[in-house]
Formats: C-alpha cells, structure tokens, sequence
C-alpha cells in the first residue's frame, strides 16, 4: 500500500521525527505502508513491531528512528489514512461544477477507497480505544472540510441554507457507513448506482415529489 508525499508529511508530523533525505523517506513510507497491512490484518493487540519492519523491509532500529512505540506508529497511521482519503477524493471533487455534483463524486470516491482499502475500517474503529484523539481528529477534520464546503456553496446560492455542521456529519456518516456495507461487505455491488441513489438523497432528502 503506497501513498503520496502529502500523506507521509502527515505521518512525519505526529511521529515527530522527521526524515532528513530521499531514503529516510522511502523508509518511513515503508514502514508506514506495512504498518497499515499488519494493523488491518491482526488488529492493534495481535500486531507487532518486528512484524511490521519484517514487512517493509526494513531493521528494527530504522523503525525507532521514526517511532517511539507500536502506540505511536498507530497514531501516525490514522493521521496517514485520514490524508490518503482526502488524496483520493480531492480531484473529484475539483472536477465537479457544482457542490451537489461535488458531493456525489466525493461518496463515489470514498466507496472506491473503501473497497480498494478495507483496513481502514479496522484501524479507524480500533483507534477509537488506542488513540483516541487522533480518532477523533480524524472525523474532525473530514467535517470540518464538509461543512466548509456547503457553507461556501450555499453563500453561492447552489444549496439551500443550513446548519453546515448537521449537514456535514450526516453527510459524512452517509459516506462511513455506505462505504462499510457496500464497498467492504459487499463485494458486487455497483458502486456507482449506490452513490447515485446517496446523491440522490443528498439532493432530494425523503420528502414525496
């Protein structure tokens, strides 16, 4: 599992040990990326430090170079997955011309990332007991972009006026759990008629038309 530079500066920020070159950079995302595949694989507890750096390939003092503990590389896990979310799905959203648009391309994309990358349910649950402040960071910081951007599309007359922040959680509770039944449970389903039927809700809400 690889990402980009945006995400491992992430990662760099809450380990706070920063690599100084290329390879040291190679190496964290190594161990970051493997990272990712034990804790999604065994969970928290069952994980381990010496499996972690047998997967990346890696020695054991390389993985303390980064990281104090297997709690801190955790940490610096959800904050990884949390920048990977919003690699993926920011284009899609720069592409739409408009914010209802917008956020039907935005479920899309996170109902592919989900299936693509189905650890992340694991270790976003678990986090809420491990680490829980990044958890909550982590569906902070989702909303907070959310809300921002239906205040903005509401001043610009796209949607109708409202709470930014209600509609911003609900929205994003839309995407976790469509992206748990059908893009981790259910392996067949078209993704794109699940976020068409979301958007339309999205769009319309339950009223009689």
């Amino acid at each position: 599992m690889t990402t980009n530079g945006a995400s491992a500066a992430t990662a760099r920020n809450t380990a706070g040990k920063a690599p100084k070159t290329a390879r040291g950079e190679r190496t964290l995302r190594a161990i970051l990326d493997a990272a990712t595949d034990e804790f999604g694989e065994k969970g928290f507890h069952d994980a381990s430090i010496s499996a972690i750096t047998a997967r990346a390939g890696v020695a054991i003092g390389s993985f303390y170079t980064y990281f104090a503990s297997k709690e801190a590389v955790f940490t610096a896990l959800v904050g990884d997955l949390s920048d990977r979310v919003g690699d993926f799905v920011r284009p899609r959203l720069a592409a739409q011309s408009d914010q209802l648009a917008a956020e039907g391309a935005a479920q899309l994309a996170f109902l592919e990332f989900a299936r693509a990358h189905k650890e992340i349910y694991r270790i976003i649950d678990e986090a809420e007991f491990v680490a829980p402040a990044s958890y909550r960071a982590h569906y902070e910081r989702f909303a907070t972009r959310i809300a921002a951007r239906l205040a903005a599309a509401a001043d610009r007359g796209e949607i109708a006026p409202g709470d930014a922040e209600v509609r911003a959680w609900a929205i994003m509770g839309m995407n976790v759990f469509l992206g748990l039944r059908f893009g981790v449970w259910g392996k067949g389903a078209d993704l794109t008629e699940v976020a068409r039927a979301g958007g339309d809700l999205l769009a319309h809400g339950l009223a009689r038309r």
